[in-house]
């Protein structure tokens, strides 16, 4: 299998803990950095590692359109598997076998999806329904207080994230990959430079394999959530967010709502 992780001025001790975890899985092949940053990696830091394939874009190109460069190396390579991570991800590395052995026992799942932690042990709600426009309003800029219910539904709070479950939208922060899928439905749409990539591929997965949130392989993911902190990260979240409602629809989405209905149902095989 391989990996790709998208850099852009990202912190190197940070990054630097993933690379340890990578290189020392037995199943990873190449690890593409593929730098969007102003200026590149320090050669001798990027030495320091194995398996690492350093692509320098020059400019900042968007996370689709940068995992799609390697992912393309991967379907020329005939790879079976390619894992997205983000930078600021951390875990273990034999839960890439336990995964990948997961995948091949079950060809009809197309994407696997880890649980996610943050540092301090608290879990990440990263399994959801197919986003209404009003839950993204109600998230974004409404108290936590006001429509629990909704907000706890659209992260599906009620299954207790302690099985494995079949779900339309899954975070794009650590993709284990089923090539051979990609090679049907497409690879990240690249018209979103940021934010709805995972949701708009995980959405296309979906309408042909299975998409599972698989609770038995865990990661840490420190997550920053730049758009809550940085008001030109957020105009770039709200405009891609727009993209993605015009490409599938605003209100009315039948197969948003055929899909949420039954998601987060427990898969056993």
């Amino acid at each position: 299998m391989n990996v790709s992780i998208v850099l852009y001025n990202t912190d190197q001790e940070q990054l630097a803990k993933l690379l340890l975890c990578l290189t020392q899985s037995s199943i990873v092949e190449n690890i593409f950095l593929i730098d969007n940053s102003p200026s590149p990696l320090d050669k001798n830091y990027r030495e320091r590692f194995s398996k690492v394939v350093y692509i320098f874009t020059g400019k900042n190109l968007g996370y689709g359109a940068a995992h799609n460069i390697a992912l393309r190396q991967s379907l020329a390579a005939e790879t079976d598997f390619h894992l997205v991570v983000n930078p600021d991800i951390i875990f273990l590395p034999q839960i890439l076998e336990q995964m990948q052995q997961f995948m091949l026992l079950h060809p009809q799942v197309a994407l696997l999806s880890p649980r996610v932690l943050s540092p301090d042990g608290q879990l990440q709600y990263l399994a959801k329904k197919l986003p209404h426009p009003f839950d993204l309003l109600l998230r974004r800029f409404l108290p936590q207080s006001v429509g629990k219910k909704r907000r706890d539904d659209f992260c599906l709070v009620s299954t207790g994230y302690d099985k494995t479950m079949n779900v339309p939208y899954l975070t794009g922060c650590f993709m284990f990959l089923r090539l051979s899928a990609l090679e049907q439905v497409g690879l990240f749409d690249e018209r979103y430079f940021m934010y709805p990539e995972d949701i708009d591929l995980t959405r296309r997965l979906h309408t042909r394999f299975l998409t599972l949130y698989y609770p038995h392989a865990t990661v840490i993911h420190d997550h920053e959530r730049a758009s809550y902190k940085n008001l030109k990260m957020l105009v770039i979240h709200m405009v891609n967010i727009c993209r993605y409602f015009n490409k599938w629809g605003w209100i009315f989405d039948a197969e948003r709502d055929r899909f949420n209905l039954s998601a987060g149902e427990p898969y056993f095989n």
